[in-house]
């Protein structure tokens, strides 16, 4: 258990939150959500200790353990892999090294022997005999192997460090657990292991994170950093959302009878109790989701934006045919031979773990680079518009201010009120229409290019990583737009749900050709035969 009290943090005329007084307790996951700049990072390193709260305190009951995952991913870089985990229970480990030392003494004296025989008992009492075993199994589990447990953490790959510093923070079974994006650079295996640990574990979780398939899947509640208040909600981040919504739209009809507001409470309930049932969480969760009143159900103050793409005109009955594109990029081969023929309907997922394949057969598609071999074509009928991954040359020493900057992308007889009113639906609103587009943060650049999206009428869209840098309600406000979206759309995407919920056909890329499956993203996961096509490819 960790118990907050009182706390409250100011930067400047700033308040980032006050009068915080919250138990997370034993047995529960909590989501940490709050919109950008709310301070969840902050929050996460106040309970940690290193940040000091103005007010307050953060307490944890004597003896009991706080593991993080740390974000420094060259802290251990001259540490071997094996030893990095283990040094996540950092009493354990500093007795580790104690009793070696006292041993590797050439001259042992009596007191030696007793400091040892001491040092051993701690040792057994904190399974320390178990924990070279332990770190390879949890090692193991986030896909490093064994080959890599004695190597130097500065010899391995990024995503590859990211792994050890997640298993470092799991290791040990610490009492609470902060996660700060732990699904970041994690391939899907990885992240499906990590789940199913988190759902397992009996302590305290508390979790930041922008995948909203794994904080439904994970979390048994949703702290809401929100009117610099934090609040807790029972349920995963879906039951948050569509409540919060409910909230909203009960709270503009402050008319309509409390009885038909208690049945729709009880029909919401019910809908989301009924699919808390896949896992121990869940249905503990479920038991809670029961309990609900009216009360419990609190609008939120989040700001989401309005994301609606509308094609110009309908597809014809060809989208884009591809023949035997290959391309190789600084002297690696990244698309051999890939032809698909795609259909007017088709939203397309391209999935794989080589990102460059990705950006790059996006770039051909577009026109921005030539392929060394191969062809494509669009029908006659289609335009495309297309989000890059890297954005900045849309950005960089522009003076432009925000109106400006969407003027050169609109038709020429769109007047400045229009501008700043598309403006103000992508969270710009007032002033910030204004800024010049130099000095805009990720977020907002990336609300600048879907506009420039939106404004283009294209009946394709092509997105590169679309997600990065965006908010929760950035995210859901996307996702449910290009769920709406009556065109076609070629994507990558690491999120599992925008996935699931856009994609109707799944294209993965592998050095060795691609697999093509009409289905949805959990049903290729789980497809034998997909399965079977991908390990003969691999």
């Amino acid at each position: 258990m960790i118990n907050v009290h009182n706390v409250g943090l100011r930067y400047g005329d700033q308040k980032l939150f006050e009068d915080v007084n919250i138990k997370f307790t034993p047995g529960n996951c909590y989501g940490l959500i709050g919109a950008n700049g709310a301070g969840k990072s902050t929050f996460l390193k106040i309970l940690s200790g290193e940040i000091e709260p103005q007010v307050g305190e953060v307490s944890m009951k004597p003896g009991q353990r706080l593991a993080v995952l740390k974000q420094n991913h060259f802290e251990y870089d001259e540490y071997e892999v094996l030893q990095t985990v283990i040094m996540g229970h950092t009493r354990l480990y500093e007795v580790m090294q104690e009793k070696d030392a006292i041993y590797m003494k050439p001259d042992f004296s009596d007191e030696d022997g007793i400091k040892a025989a001491e040092l051993e008992g701690e040792f057994a009492e904190m399974n320390g005999w178990e924990a070279e075993g332990e770190a390879a199994r949890l090692l193991k589990g986030l896909g490093i192997g064994e080959d890599l447990h004695y190597k130097h953490v500065k010899d391995l790959t990024g995503s590859e460090k990211v792994k050890v510093l997640l298993a470092q923070a799991l290791f040990g079974n610490p009492d609470v657990l902060l996660l700060d994006e732990p699904t970041n650079h994690l391939d899907i295996k990885a992240i499906q292991w990590l789940e199913e640990f988190l759902i397992n574990f009996e302590n305290t979780v508390i979790v930041v994170s922008h995948d909203r398939h794994f904080l439904n899947n994970v979390c048994t509640h949703i702290a809401d950093l929100d009117f610099g208040k934090l609040q807790i909600y029972v349920g995963n981040y879906d039951f948050w959302y569509e409540s919060s919504q409910l909230a909203q739209r009960m709270a503009e009809e402050q008319n309509k009878k409390k009885e038909e507001k208690i049945k729709d409470l009880k029909e919401f309930v019910a809908r989301f109790s009924a699919n808390a049932s896949k896992s121990r969480q869940a249905t503990s969760r479920k038991k809670l989701l029961d309990k609900i009143t009216l009360d419990d159900i609190q609008p939120s103050s989040r700001r989401y934006p309005y994301i609606a793409f509308k094609p110009g005109r309908e597809i014809g009955n060809d989208l884009l045919t591809v023949k035997g594109l290959s391309k190789t990029i600084e002297g690696e081969k990244v698309l051999d031979n890939v032809s698909f023929t795609l259909n007017k309907d088709d939203k397309v997922a391209f999935v794989g773990d080589n990102e460059i394949a990705k950006t790059t057969l996006f770039r051909i598609l577009t026109g921005e680079i030539e392929p060394d071999e191969g062809e494509y074509k669009w029908g006659v009928t289609t335009s495309q518009s297309y989000f890059p991954k890297d954005n900045s040359e849309f950005f960089e020493g522009s003076d432009k201010t925000l109106v400006e900057w969407l003027r050169q992308y609109s038709p020429e007889d769109e007047t400045e009120t229009f501008l700043r009113g598309f403006l103000g639906r992508m969270l710009f609103s007032g002033e910030e229409a204004l800024k010049k587009a130099s000095v805009l943060s990720g977020g907002e650049k990336v609300r600048c290019m879907l506009s420039k999206m939106m404004l283009s009428e294209a009946n394709v869209l092509i997105l590169d990583e679309p997600t990065n840098h965006l908010d929760l309600e950035s995210i859901t406000a996307l996702n449910n737009g290009l769920i709406r979206f009556k065109g076609s759309i070629l994507f990558a995407s690491h999120d599992h749900q925008f996935i699931q919920t856009i994609a109707n056909r799944i294209i993965e890329l592998t050095p060795n050709g691609i697999v093509d499956a009409e289905m949805t993203y959990d049903e290729y996961l789980e497809d034998p035969k997909v399965q079977k096509q991908l390990q003969a490819l691999k």
